[in-house]
């Protein structure tokens, strides 16, 4: 009797940044994992996010904090309304710990830079993407409940 191995099918992480040596850190470390193949693509701007999602669908996106907080925000705000990636979960890598956080929706979780190893980013790749699939599962299960208790109402 053969035995088939399946392989996972890759993961497309999309790198948003301005910083190439710092992106370039992060891609040899995503290349380092061995769990899984990951490809990758990177942005440096908004306009060069719109030209990626064109032609690659992200599974994940990591966002470096170097952006600057205002540049971080519009991304953020685009791809919360981009159909192709408004389900995707977005990490956001910083500087240091002592920076603040930004409340934003979208984002499922941070890493610190000084942190990072291809293991760390696999596991948050990992763990974040069980974690949006179980939020789109509950919120569709959610929904279906909903509807189907308004279904069953009777009218007066």
């Amino acid at each position: 009797m053969k035995s088939t191995l399946q392989t996972p099918s890759p993961l497309n992480v999309l790198l948003i940044g301005n910083n190439p040596m710092e992106l370039g850190t992060v891609l040899d470390k995503l290349n380092e994992v061995r769990a899984q193949k990951i490809i990758t693509e990177i942005a440096f701007d908004l306009r060069s996010i719109l030209e990626r999602l064109m032609r690659f669908n992200p599974n994940f996106i990591f966002i470096d904090d170097n952006i600057g907080r205002q540049e971080l925000q519009e991304t953020l705000k685009q791809l919360s309304s981009n159909r192709k990636t408004k389900d995707i979960p977005i990490t956001v890598l910083k500087n240091s710990n002592y920076q603040e956080a930004f409340g934003a929706s979208g984002i499922l979780d941070y890493l610190l830079k000084q942190n990072l190893s291809a293991d760390a980013l696999y596991n948050t790749v990992k763990n974040s993407l069980r974690f949006r699939r179980t939020q789109l599962y509950l919120y569709k299960m959610c929904q279906k409940k909903k509807t189907e208790s308004t279904k069953k109402r009777p009218v007066a």
